[in-house]
């Protein structure tokens, strides 16, 4: 028997090596997941750390924890007024376009590996989602970003589409393991688990915003406490509802996350790392979870489905869902390509591990294999392709601003930064000719490497960065005020990085 303080130790030390390592998966152009699993095999029964594991329900349990809080994390760094203009794409990807994806991996397993229809669909419906959380840190790591509204694109449908994989995957085993269930069941508990998911979401979102704003806790260190409990209430209420539960959590975070709340910028930050905290144990459970000698008699299949899957049924998926839409091919084909596998087929495949559905094992090892040559395969070539198809474009630097204003809920006034545009009507004029609305103070001015605490006579330079505390509804005068020879310019007005 392994004493706690052993136990305590390793995880300790496997964290911090995963840790440490990440910093290798930008250098290698590979996802960090990659790297976590790599370091879960390697310290598995069939590695040098020779740590036996076998427990699924476990790792179940951990991975659907997991994928609630990284779901809720990404829900509140996404802005509704970055997504709006791609949602109806976004969401028919995260519908059609996952629908789309496991019926032509079910057919290729149905006609060429000899998989009945629902092994078929069943599989196909674990690797259906996607992971654009990879893709991004790939292309950061390049210092890359993607043209137009791409970006958008993806990190809506990457949020919005595990909740439909995992409808499927559910609702599939229960079909494989119900004889003379129908299929056509399946059309009104998909509306039924959406529909709840979404009410039970927007409502709780609403809800916590309520509470954070109202409670008043005696102690800061228990709101974090406070949401992270909320995120996971959200969750098991919507579940036992009859809805989808991680689609509940995503939306209530993007409704929690584009209102007002008090210490927004922390709460958001603990939550990122949560999130991270999340990825790494739960990659690092699963690759010890799985045992390498059992990949070796799938490779065959695991290979001919991993390509079938990157290269024709994700982009036929894309193509199809895309039709209705102005984008041109070479959009399309970008979106089709970044499709990385991530999280959620890893965590969906121990489900029929834990149901007893036939072939179950093979399933697991197989999703595991297709999410490996996926992040080989996928992650290094993604800058490369978004070079050649000329959607790529520089990645802007965050800077670090030396100043951090935490905003109470029910404030009007928030910490802003403003770029002044070449040709500026401001430029060369001094701050106290400026003529911003009342109320509005500038802070500081960032002018390339320099910092400087302005005065009343301080002059406004073109390309200068001011960071200033203004009315939230006086910035559209303020974009007036610096306006380029009287036409509006595009001031980037951003909130100071959390």
């Amino acid at each position: 028997m392994i004493s706690f303080e052993y136990i305590l130790a390793g995880s300790a030390i496997l964290l911090l090596l995963s840790i440490i390592v990440s910093r290798a998966s930008g250098r290698l152009g590979v996802p960090a997941l990659l790297i976590f699993l790599a370091i879960g095999m390697l310290a598995g029964s069939d590695g040098p750390g020779g740590i036996y594991f076998d427990n699924a329900r476990l790792a179940q349990a951990l991975g659907v924890v997991a994928l609630v809080l990284i779901l809720f994390a990404g829900g509140l760094e996404t802005r509704w007024e970055r997504v709006r203009p791609v949602l109806r794409r976004g969401l028919v990807l995260s519908t059609l376009g996952v629908f789309t994806t496991a019926l032509l991996v079910a057919a290729f397993l149905k006609y060429v590996l000899q998989f009945t229809w629902l092994e078929g669909l069943l599989l196909g419906s674990v690797v259906s989602s996607t992971d654009a959380a990879a893709v991004f840190a790939v292309l950061r790591s390049r210092s890359v970003s993607l043209k137009g509204e791409l970006e958008q694109l993806l990190e809506l449908e990457s949020g919005s589409n595990d909740p439909m994989a995992i409808f499927l995957t559910i609702a599939l085993i229960q079909l494989q393991l119900t004889p003379g269930a129908s299929l056509m069941a399946l059309v009104p508990m998909f509306f039924l688990q959406m529909g709840v998911g979404a009410a039970l979401g927007y409502a709780m979102g609403r809800a916590m915003k309520f509470i954070l704003n109202n409670l008043k806790l005696e102690y800061d260190g228990l709101y974090p406490v406070l949401m992270l409990t909320l995120a996971l209430l959200t969750y098991g209420l919507t579940e036992i509802a009859g809805g989808n539960g991680f689609l509940a959590a995503y939306l209530a975070a993007i409704v929690l996350g584009n209102s007002d709340f008090i210490h927004k910028r922390s709460l958001t930050r603990f939550h990122d790392g949560m999130a991270w905290l999340m990825q790494i144990v739960m990659f690092l459970t699963l690759g010890l979870l799985v045992f390498p000698h059992a990949l070796v008699p799938i490779l065959g299949t695991g290979l001919l489905v991993s390509l079938f899957l990157v290269f024709v049924a994700r982009p036929i998926s894309v193509y199809l869902s895309l039709l209705p839409f102005r984008m041109n091919w070479r959009e399309k084909t970008m979106v089709a390509w970044v499709g990385l596998r991530g999280a959620a087929p890893i965590i969906l495949a121990t489900f029929p591990l834990l149901a007893g559905a036939p072939r179950a094992d093979m399933y697991f090892n197989l999703v595991f294999f297709i999410v490996l040559v996926s992040s080989v395969l996928q992650g290094p070539t993604i800058p490369r392709l978004a070079k050649w198809l000329g959607v790529d474009a520089p990645l802007s630097a965050k800077r670090k601003i030396p100043l951090e204003y935490e905003p109470t809920g029910k404030t009007r006034s928030d910490l802003v930064e403003i770029i002044i545009p070449k040709s500026s009507a401001i430029a060369n004029r001094r701050v106290l000719e400026l003529g911003f609305p009342a109320g509005s103070l500038v802070v500081l001015i960032i002018r390339g490497e320099e910092t400087i605490v302005p005065a009343g006579g301080t002059v406004i330079q073109e390309g200068d960065e001011l960071l200033m505390f203004a009315d939230k509804e006086e910035l559209a005068k303020i974009e007036e005020i610096i306006s380029v020879k009287g036409r509006t310019a595009e001031p980037a007005f951003s909130q100071t990085p959390a």
